[in-house]
């Protein structure tokens, strides 16, 4: 029997093994370097952040503004918003005012914060739901 096809396509397949692990060592190599890379990134922004957060916690904080209506609440709630970590709703600033939970006083301070939206000191994130206007960085 001659055994010299067999070998020859054995030869071939060992050929396409040996290429498709080169080329999968090849991957290999470039998935390693880019994830280095990723995680470097990583790095980076994690001390970014650490940095910034050290530099924002030094920064004062703004209680009341000359564009502010004439209204002890106006400042406090401001303060509020300054120390929030996420959107209040009237309900969250009535209770961290300490005003009673009664509709009107709901109500009032959902009017308050309606007027700071248009002082364009508050944004309204949904129905509701208000935070302390972003403004871009430069």
């Amino acid at each position: 029997m001659n055994n010299e096809p067999l070998l020859d396509a054995l030869g071939l397949q060992e050929d396409a093994a040996r290429a498709l692990a080169g080329d999968l060592r090849a991957q290999i190599d470039d998935l390693q370097t880019r994830l280095r890379e990723a995680e470097t990134h990583l790095e980076h922004l994690a001390i970014t952040r650490k940095t910034i957060t050290g530099l924002a916690d030094r920064l004062p904080v703004q209680t009341s503004s000359p564009d502010l209506p004439e209204h002890p609440d106006y400042p406090r709630i401001l303060a509020v918003f300054n120390e929030a970590t996420s959107p209040l709703r009237a309900r969250d600033v009535c209770q961290a005012l300490d005003h009673e939970l009664l509709p009107k006083n709901i109500e009032g301070t959902r009017a308050k914060l309606k007027r700071l939206v248009k002082l364009d000191v508050l944004a309204e994130i949904d129905t509701g739901s208000f935070a302390r206007k972003q403004y871009p960085t430069e």
